[in-house]
């Protein structure tokens, strides 16, 4: 009875220190395992690095009851045992493929770039490459613009012209290029003033309407070509227009200088019936209006027969003087051999046809 109570008791204590020391193994496990994250804190798998593909390593887990663990991808536990280390050198080669993948700066981009910077400051013009390449082309089309005849053909290219200008215009060259044109020009009708000046007066009027009008054709060519320059530099900047300052250098060098020698010479020429062609008095009376308005005061009369609106309306208490006017003018038409009602001149055959064809229609309309 005693020994079966004593092998009780030893057994039940063998039980007891069983459970005791599994309870304390087990306790030891715990302290290497680490508890499995929360599902929130999962990261979501990356995407594939261009290296290669991320190494997984599978979890340690000693503890049979606890939850199935797959594949592990978040940071390693802090001890050092020989599957950490292998998690680590795994990273490494991943990192350092990683970096192998990264393509190294192609020194082909920049050497693109330091070209396409240096062909825009091959572009540039500088003050002087205008001096010496761009306007020498514009200073040779305006010398022949400005003393072609009128309808003559010159053989320079308006296209080339226009793109010196433009391009001058937008290397910031305006004011000097607007400069050197004022200069050429004025330069121009200096001469032209000192040519008119030892003209005889038989040939003065002529030779003043010769100029006038070449001058005036060549602004036709001359303001297209610059009209850049006069868009986004006179305009802009001078509140002025090209033509009204080309006009008025004509007007200042040569208008005004020879206004009071040319003024009596048309009225001398007025006053003798066709010592000057009708065209070239009707062309200078013109141009001098356009050149300035006031000079119709120095002789209304002229002005008013070629430009209209010039004297006052007429007024029934002047008729009387009208009617005076137009009967000196018949008389001294008739001392310059211009009879009224002169047929002498007619050819035979016109009356003969101008009355067969009469009678032929007054047939038909009869009929």
């Amino acid at each position: 009875m005693e020994e079966s109570m004593e092998e009780e008791e030893g057994g039940s204590y063998e039980a007891m220190m069983d459970d005791q020391n599994h309870n304390n193994w087990e306790a030891a496990v715990d302290g290497f395992r680490q508890p499995p994250p929360p599902p929130s804190a999962i990261p979501a798998p990356a995407r594939e690095p261009p290296g290669g593909p991320l190494l997984a390593v599978p979890a340690v887990s000693v503890d049979r009851k606890g939850p199935k663990e797959g594949l592990q991808l978040g940071p390693p536990p802090p001890e050092s045992n020989g599957v950490i280390m292998m998690v680590k050198s795994c990273d490494a080669a991943a990192a350092a493929a990683a970096a192998k993948a990264v393509p190294a700066p192609n020194p082909s981009s920049t050497i693109n770039i330091n070209t396409s910077t240096s062909k825009f400051l091959m572009n540039v013009i500088t003050i002087e490459d205008y001096k010496s390449t761009y306007w020498p082309k514009l200073d040779g089309a305006i010398d022949q613009l400005l003393t072609q005849s009128p309808g003559d053909y010159i053989p320079i290219s308006y296209e080339q012209i226009y793109s010196c200008v433009y391009k001058c215009v937008c290397q910031q060259h305006s004011e000097q290029m607007y400069s050197d044109l004022i200069k050429k020009i004025t330069n121009h009708l200096e001469r032209v003033s000192k040519e008119l000046q030892a003209s005889p007066p038989d040939l003065y009027i002529e030779r003043f309407n010769i100029a006038l009008g070449q001058y005036m054709g060549a602004l036709q060519s001359i303001v297209p070509l610059f009209i850049y320059m006069n868009k986004f530099y006179i305009e802009t900047k001078l509140n002025r227009d090209l033509k009204d300052d080309l006009i008025k250098l004509f007007t200042e060098h040569v208008a005004e200088k020879h206004i009071y020698s040319l003024m009596p010479l048309l009225l001398e020429a007025q006053s003798t019936p066709f010592q000057v062609t009708p065209s070239t008095m009707a062309n200078i009376v013109k141009g001098l209006y356009t050149l300035r308005p006031e000079w119709v005061q120095m002789a209304p009369t002229l002005f008013s027969k070629f430009i209209p609106n010039i004297l006052p309306p007429a007024v029934e208490s002047e008729l009387s003087e009208y009617a005076a006017q137009d009967q000196k003018l018949q008389r001294e038409l008739i001392q310059n051999g211009f009879m009224r009602g002169d047929q002498s001149r007619k050819r035979a055959g016109d009356e003969l046809a101008y009355n067969s064809s009469s009678a032929c229609a007054s047939s038909r309309g009869y009929r």
